[in-house]
């Protein structure tokens, strides 16, 4: 059986690498994904979009978003060029940007546009704060969206600054594959194309969903400030503790009905314990008292002991790992979320995978990220007709790099 997404051609026009990603999942099952590269180097967008990322990372990152995907290198500060990437993003089912709307403009590429050479296209934009406002065309930087969400000043400890995590070009790839993926269907039903757009103000904002949706409804100030260790409602659930070896621990029991009665003699306290004996004394009445305690208990042996010793018990938590314990996890590689494959210049590399299961039309990795215009001639043959004499008088003239 073929993947989800074949027969989809998709041509992409973007810098940043959070649009990359999102066309990406696309190529991942199974559409055919052309990336436009306007300059010489097929990582020039990304060291563009992410001047603060050092150069041999951004190496790295363009292995992940580039695979799957055909790459096409034209001159398009010529007008022949242009007119070549017209024809492209006509010719595809989608075309995706991350350019500003007056530079897409200046291409012939905005949606009117586009739309008038291919009336069914889905075409899709990768903005910083929408199509409409007056803030449509500040620059496309997650910092800046992220500033307006809300989110960043109660991630730290109080009295410490905000804190950045850039998790909305996360949320905002997989709101692009979503919005991309809805548009083809209803194109499917009704033969209709039409103008996606995600941003990363909405893909922060719905980033911190619990957070917004709770302050929406109940406008509390609440929600307006950093909440420390010790403002936790439930000293079982959402509450970090150190444990002798400098590591935390995360407990993870809402119901402390349920957990209580074997959480307690692990740490040393009786579970009838007139302090706490009910969901309320533990999460109300003597709550601090209750964190209080277990932050001793906790301080008393490693990280691993209390992790080996909740699974025994039945409960609920986990250690708080950085980044090398998802990298050397064996369910993370069972599961296809990383891979390792061998690259013919990078050697043996080590590759996020796929997020999403499909039992049925998996996610696949065909081809690693292609150097710049590798598939220029294929492209223009296989989209536009173009003969091989074509190819080669435009390559002569510099408008293609094959």
């Amino acid at each position: 059986m073929g993947q989800a997404l074949q027969g989809v051609t998709v041509v992409e026009l973007v810098d940043g690498f959070w649009a990359s990603l999102g066309t990406t999942f696309m190529a991942d099952f199974g559409a055919q994904v052309v990336k436009v590269v306007p300059g010489g180097s097929p990582v020039g967008g990304l060291v563009k979009a992410h001047r603060d990322v050092p150069p041999e990372h951004v190496r790295f990152l363009y292995q992940l978003v580039g695979r799957n995907k055909l790459s096409a290198a034209l001159d398009i500060s010529a007008e022949e060029g242009q007119e070549l990437l017209r024809r492209l993003a006509a010719a595809a089912d989608v075309f995706v940007s991350d350019w500003s709307r007056r530079d897409l403009q200046a291409l012939g590429l905005d949606y009117e546009s586009l739309r008038a050479r291919r009336e069914d296209v889905v075409y899709v934009t990768a903005s910083g704060f929408g199509q409409d406002g007056p803030d449509a065309d500040l620059p496309n930087l997650d910092e800046l969206a992220a500033a307006r969400t809300g989110l960043m000043p109660i991630l730290p400890q109080p009295g410490q600054p905000p804190v950045y995590a850039g998790h909305g070009q996360i949320y905002g790839s997989g709101l692009l594959l979503l919005g991309t993926s809805i548009a083809l269907w209803h194109r499917e039903r009704t033969g209709e194309g039409q103008w996606v757009d995600v941003s990363l103000l909405a893909a922060g904002i719905y980033g911190a969903t619990l957070d917004v949706q709770a302050y929406l409804a109940m406008r509390s100030e609440r929600f307006l400030r950093p909440i420390s260790r010790y403002d936790a409602g439930n000293p079982m659930s959402g509450t970090y503790y150190m444990t002798s070896d400098g590591r935390w621990l995360t407990l993870t029991m809402p119901d402390t009905d349920r957990y209580w009665p074997r959480l307690a003699p692990l740490v040393g306290l009786d579970p009838a314990d007139p302090r706490f004996d009910s969901h309320e004394k533990r999460c109300e009445v003597n709550r601090l008292e209750l964190i209080r305690l277990l932050e001793e208990a906790f301080r008393g042996a490693t990280a691993d002991h209390w992790k080996r010793a909740m699974e025994e018990h039945d409960l609920s938590g986990d250690i708080i790992e950085d980044y090398s314990y998802p990298a050397n996890d064996r369910f993370a590689r069972q599961n296809g979320y990383i891979l390792s494959l061998s690259h013919p210049v990078m050697g043996q590399l080590d590759l996020l995978g796929f997020p999403i299961y499909m039992s049925e039309t998996p996610a696949a990795l065909d081809r690693l990220a292609p150097c710049s215009g590798q598939h220029t001639a294929q492209a223009l043959r296989s989209l536009l007709g173009l003969s091989e004499e074509e190819v080669v008088g435009l390559q002569q003239k510099g408008i293609l790099r094959v």
